[in-house]
């Protein structure tokens, strides 16, 4: 018998053909791991009724239980003088007064104030009755494009509470006196609201000027 025709293959061939095979046998598994990350599995939402008292008024809202603060307050309640900056509790643009203390509202979520009472801009004044510390910043001019302005108020008047109650800072250089509202210390306490504009100098001035009329 005629002998078989021998196949011969370059070193190249082989291994082009050895990376074909591979890629072949892996290939499904590959598809179906696309196809679960692809299409998540989705929790179904959970809903809770959620009361409290927003600027002095009794509030009832069914909510998604992920729901924030902020956007309870802005897309449920239309109080959208709070603002939505970073997102990540990082500008200070959503800063409100939670229970006499300020927070940050994006990163609280709504159902953990069943029952608490929580104050926005809309609660500290009207441009019929301005608080005054809404005024000072208007004297002042502490403000410029004003997104920032609504927590950097409420900020302000909760850190003029902060310093009536003695409450320290990073800055109180003897933690067993009262703490004064000088400009290290307003600085300091209002350090965690960003202005892009930088009229920082302006907020401090019109701080300084509420708490001289508190003393």
């Amino acid at each position: 018998m005629p002998d078989e025709p021998a196949v011969k293959f370059t070193r190249r061939e082989m291994l082009i053909a050895g990376a074909v095979s591979v890629t072949a046998s892996g290939l499904p598994c590959a598809v179906a791991a696309a196809d679960a990350l692809s299409t998540p599995a989705t929790p179904a939402p959970v809903n809770a009724e959620v009361t409290f008292r927003v600027n002095g008024r009794d509030r009832t809202l069914t909510l998604d239980t992920r729901t924030t603060l902020l956007d309870a307050l802005r897309e449920h309640l239309q109080l959208t003088g709070t603002k939505k900056g970073c997102d990540h509790g990082q500008c200070g643009a959503c800063t409100v007064i939670a229970d006499g203390r300020r927070i940050n509202a994006c990163l609280s979520l709504a159902v953990m104030h069943q029952g608490g009472s929580i104050t926005t801009i809309e609660g500290l004044g009207t441009p019929d009755a301005l608080h005054r510390m809404q005024r000072a910043f208007v004297e002042r001019d502490g403000y410029q494009c004003g997104y920032c302005t609504p927590g950097q108020i409420c900020s302000a008047v909760a850190v003029l509470d902060e310093i009536d109650a003695g409450i320290p800072s990073h800055v109180s250089a003897d933690l067993s006196a009262a703490p004064q509202p000088t400009p290290d210390e307003l600085r300091e306490r209002m350090s965690g609201n960003l202005c892009r504009c930088g009229a920082y100098s302006n907020i401090l001035e019109a701080i300084t000027d509420v708490a001289k009329e508190r003393t």
